[in-house]
């Protein structure tokens, strides 16, 4: 095994210094704020979950520093906002199709980054820039009779989609009329969110992107008073934090938070179609957020449920994305790559370690000399999949998501400890339910609560016209997703309710299920 040719992280940053020097230097990345690129912020040392290597890290800035750069993102506001849509149109357009031509470099830098296998970072960046390129079909209906936010955009969002989530949202949210911030995510995606900014920029977008440490910005990035909008994706204790400074300021809000995406099985006869499903799951190494690594499956249906899970996750690959056994050879087809570091591997696995050790069964358990990789390479990073039965209520895997490649499974015996045991995290963004009736369907999908919830298919987040959001602690603001995504960051009629979920209300656009 080999790296592939023209693959190399050295590779990747030469084409970023080529496509957009003023944005890349040879030894660090620029914020960019004020309408400039900025040599300013102290960058972090960062090693990618590959294999390793060191890659270039984010250039942290104090406070004060985001402070400036919100002040410059609200004097390119006041200008953005009048501008006539048709030019906002021409320039959101003129940037998809500038990170359309550098489409290959944005998903490489994708697998460096955030360990995305070839396919997976491909299609991260198709969808980001097929989706905006739908928005700018439909825009002129969905702001007709409102008007731009008072204040820029501010987005944090976590790492492992940072141009089919933030770079898309990014990029709508301008086009809607707002100038827009993003904090680069912690973990990742850095060089890739910076090259398609620079791409934007040189369009004429009013994009902010800076980095740093989220307790150190939050007051700035979210309590920040001159802000219209504020953008959150990631976890609950960090999205708890996020809607605590934002308590007394009445703002409008995106916070979408974590939940456990469970799939029930009950009265179900459709085995191979399941098994087929069941790998699908893995795409990513469930590192999403609309994963699903809950099972609750029928007793009596028990036997058959493990021979189709079995056999599934038993034709899994996972390795390192851009290892080839030749150099013509094309890059390997795997379900997943590495987790996003070497320390959220060893917490997963110290997890499982736990759950087993306190009476979990390990159903399965692969090794990592199962894996598809270099030779002597560093495979810190890389945890292989595991599924536990019946895992403690004291373990984490019980009630969080887990965001990695390790499934839990729980057996019930009726109705009611299926949806008990699917609705164990309070909240979900979405859950499916194998059964073949269609009446039965029926009556257990209302009492799961997930935003939406698949019959016999998995949901996700959709693209285009699909809404999206959660339900109970997964969700917390307005819910977005097709016209919803421009509402949440336009204002219309005076006293207008949006969809969402708020502190004194929840008020649910037509009916998600299906």
């Amino acid at each position: 095994m080999r790296l592939k040719p023209g693959t190399a992280w050295q590779d990747a940053y030469a084409g970023c210094r080529a496509a957009a020097p003023e944005a890349f230097h040879d030894d660090r990345v620029l914020n960019h704020w004020g309408g400039f690129w900025q040599r300013d912020g102290r960058p972090a040392p960062v090693f990618s979950p590959l294999d390793g290597t060191a890659i270039a890290g984010p250039p942290r800035l104090d406070r004060a520093g985001a402070g400036r750069a919100v002040a410059g993102a609200v004097e390119e506001h006041r200008q953005w906002r009048h501008l006539p849509l048709a030019e906002r149109k021409a320039r959101v357009a003129a940037a998809v199709e500038s990170m359309a031509a550098h489409r290959d470099l944005l998903a490489l830098l994708l697998v460096w980054e955030i360990g995305k296998p070839w396919r997976t970072a491909c299609a991260d960046v198709d969808r980001c820039l097929d989706g905006v390129r739908w928005y700018l079909t439909e825009i002129d209906r969905m702001v007709e009779g409102r008007t731009p936010l008072p204040g820029p955009v501010s987005n944090i969002a976590s790492w492992n989609y940072p141009m089919s989530v933030l770079m898309h949202a990014m990029l709508v949210q301008a086009l809607a009329g707002n100038a827009v911030i993003a904090k680069t995510p912690t973990d990742g995606g850095l060089c890739c969110l910076t090259l398609a900014t620079a791409l934007a920029v040189r369009e004429g977008l009013p994009f902010t992107l800076v980095s740093g440490g989220g307790a150190e910005l939050s007051p700035v990035l979210v309590a920040g008073r001159a802000l219209g909008c504020v953008s959150f994706v990631g976890g609950r204790d960090a999205g708890a934090n996020v809607a605590t400074s934002l308590a007394d300021l009445e703002r409008r809000h995106v916070l979408e938070q974590e939940g456990l995406n469970a799939w029930g099985v009950w009265e179900y006869s459709g085995w191979q179609t399941l098994g087929r499903q069941i790998r699908a799951s893995f795409d990513y190494g469930k590192q999403r957020c609309t994963a699903y690594p809950r099972f609750v499956v029928q007793r009596s249906l028990f036997h058959e449920f493990l021979g189709a899970y079995l056999a599934a996750v038993g034709s899994l690959r996972f390795g390192h994305p851009l290892a080839v056994a030749r150099p013509d050879d094309p890059l390997p087809e795997l379900d997943f790559g590495p987790l996003i570091n070497a320390s959220k591997a060893k917490e997963l696995a110290d997890q499982v370690d736990e759950a087993v050790a306190r009476g979990g069964v390990p159903i399965h358990r692969a090794s990592l000399a199962d894996g598809h990789f270099l030779p002597g390479q560093d495979i810190s990073a890389y945890v292989p999949p595991v599924a536990v039965l019946n895992p403690p209520r004291s373990s984490p895997l019980f009630h969080a998501e887990p965001f990695g490649p390790v499934d839990t499974i729980v057996l019930v015996d009726t109705e009611a400890e299926l949806l008990a045991a699917m609705n164990a995290s309070n909240g979900a963004l979405v859950a499916t339910l194998s059964c073949d009736e269609e009446e039965t369907f029926g009556r257990l999908a209302p009492e799961v609560r997930a935003f939406k919830v698949g019959h016999n298919r998995p949901r996700s987040r959709g693209d285009r016209e699909e809404l999206f959001g959660g339900l109970g602690a997964s969700w917390r603001g307005a819910f977005v997703g097709g016209e919803l995504l421009v509402r949440a960051a336009t204002q219309g009629p005076g006293g207008e309710r949006l969809p969402g979920n708020f502190p004194h209300y929840t008020l649910l656009p037509e009916s998600p299920l299906g």
